[in-house]
């Protein structure tokens, strides 16, 4: 059945060439399996960012004192996430190989159900945090195995596209959050978190499992009927399931001493690396951290807006992001992204070091950095944000100041650049690069990496601005985005309209996507 030793160096492994009316591939049910799945990663973006409208009311005064939170209390409620969100990634890296993708993610609805129904009838602060901790670790286990089971069942001519789907419904999901803040209270918030969970499972049900799983199990009549479904009745299989069987059959079971072959180790460095580099661009304390920092360019909208613009402008460089990807190429989005990163970035630092500002008049004005949830316009006093003390920048001075927008203006920029290249593209070859063999466990490890230098970056940013303000960690972002750029030039390879077969071939042999299947046939 698959006898293909006539294939030379130069043959691709796949047939690019037209195809006949009987190979003609049918999407709609394959964009129904990453609706699906997908519906997973909208969960992560409602739940990452659930703190932003629950904090102002669980701080307010007329709150029950069992469930009130002071600075600590809240600043645990937010970050307790992350480490729910390692968790969820090591979980991951055994669910994958074990039950597979598809059931790692249907998996992931039992801890996010759990954790709302905890958030929604929460009587104790134990029981927020819980419940925070929990819709972390189904963060988690989402992250590290919906962007595996799209790769999987995608096809090279819409795989860029579909792989930035996770990270559009997770922008969706914090936009919803927002939108959903303003009318509902704080225990709606979390019974409405839970729906989509729920209707991801009953969909998924429904949905095939990954060709390729199927195939390493050895199932390949259930393989060949997954990839008729996903590709339609006029698709011919036989060449598409030639193909991932060859590069399982290249690859066996991995040992230890083989995780020094460049195969293996080449494509799980650079994911990890840059799930690393990702966090490392400061993305997380900015959003974290964003309103105390829009707050001291006296922007006239009311706090609770600022978040829904930030998710607007997340929403459509994301949306940009998966028509060029195709187009443009991964490596062309991530040297336009850290570009932009490096920019507004730099723009920051210039302007926090340069900005002349009198000496603050007592130690108490001296605070260490705090999440403050209060709302703009709440009566009395404004907002005593530390962010301003660190900086020792006066109020009066940013208000008349024509020149207060520049942070603003660079946040944003910041944030269209991370969401345009790094944010989208680092999930996508994440799922590409990894050996079939690893990949569950690798993708696991990549999402573990990630949220524990996102915990440590958080913790790390409140000290750095407490005592230096905003130009040393600014400053240490902008190295980063020269880094991202370097790294992208050197290590990252263009994945762009190649097969996953002829990705592996690439770390395989280090010089050519192609694939040679037979030396022989050279001598026939």
């Amino acid at each position: 059945m698959c006898d293909r030793t006539g294939l030379d160096e130069e043959t691709p492994l796949l047939d690019k060439g037209p195809t006949s009316a009987a190979s003609k591939i049918s999407n709609s049910r394959l964009f129904l399996a990453v609706f699906s799945a997908v519906l997973g990663n909208f969960s992560f973006g409602y739940s990452l960012v659930y703190p932003s409208s629950v904090l102002p009311q669980l701080q307010a005064a007329s709150t029950n004192p069992r469930l009130r939170m002071g600075t600590e209390e809240a600043a645990w409620f937010g970050s307790i996430y992350a480490l729910g969100a390692v968790a969820g990634g090591l979980g991951a890296m055994l669910l994958n190989d074990v039950i597979g993708r598809k059931l790692s993610i249907m998996m992931s609805a039992l801890p996010s159900s759990i954790g709302y129904m905890l958030l929604g009838g929460a009587v104790d602060r134990w029981m927020l945090n819980v419940g925070r901790f929990l819709t972390g670790v189904a963060g988690g286990m989402t992250s590290a195995s919906i962007p595996v089971y799209i790769s999987e069942i995608s096809h090279p001519t819409v795989r860029g596209a579909l792989g930035s789907c996770p990270q559009i419904t997770a922008v969706f999901g914090a936009l919803a959050l927002y939108a959903l803040g303003l009318v509902l209270p704080w225990r709606w918030l979390a019974v409405a978190g839970g729906v989509p969970a729920v209707l991801m499972v009953m969909l998924l049900a429904l949905m095939p499992c990954s060709p390729r799983r199927l195939l390493s199990l050895g199932r390949q009549q259930q393989a060949e009927s997954a990839l008729c479904w996903l590709r339609g009745k006029k698709y011919d299989t036989t060449g598409e399931l030639c193909a991932i069987q060859h590069s399982i059959n290249m690859q066996g079971k991995v040992t230890w001493s083989e995780l020094t072959m460049p195969v293996y180790y080449r494509p799980i460095i650079i994911s990890v690396l840059m799930r690393f580099l990702q966090q490392m661009t400061g993305i997380t304390p900015i959003l974290v951290y964003l309103e105390p920092i829009l707050s001291k360019s006296k922007v006239s909208l009311e706090a609770k807006y600022d978040a829904v613009i930030v998710g607007v402008v997340r929403l459509f460089s994301v949306a940009v992001a998966a028509s060029l990807m195709d187009k443009a190429g991964r490596k062309a989005l991530l040297y336009t992204s850290s570009l932009l990163m490096f920019l507004s970035s730099l723009t920051m630092t210039m302007y926090s070091h340069t900005t002349t500002c009198p000496l603050p008049p007592s130690p108490h004005n001296l605070t260490e950095l705090t999440l403050d949830y209060s709302p703009h316009n709440a009566t009395g006093p404004a907002p005593d944000y530390g962010l301003y003390n660190a900086m020792g920048i006066a109020s009066d001075t940013i208000h008349h100041n024509a020149t207060s927008f520049i942070p603003l203006v660079s946040t944003m920029v910041f944030i269209f650049g991370y969401a345009l290249g790094w944010g989208p593209i680092t999930w996508l070859l994440m799922s590409e690069v990894l050996p079939l063999v690893a990949r569950g466990v690798a993708s696991g490890l990549c999402v573990a990496v990630s949220w524990l230098t996102a915990f440590t970056l958080i913790i790390t940013f409140t000290h750095l601005v407490d005592r230096y303000g905003l130009y040393v960690p600014f400053l240490w972002f902008t190295v980063v985005c020269v880094l991202c750029l370097l790294f992208t030039a050197v290590c990252v390879p263009e994945t762009r309209g190649r097969s996953l077969e002829e990705i592996e071939n690439y770390f395989r042999t280090g010089r050519t996507f192609t694939i040679n299947l037979g030396a022989a046939a050279e001598h026939h």
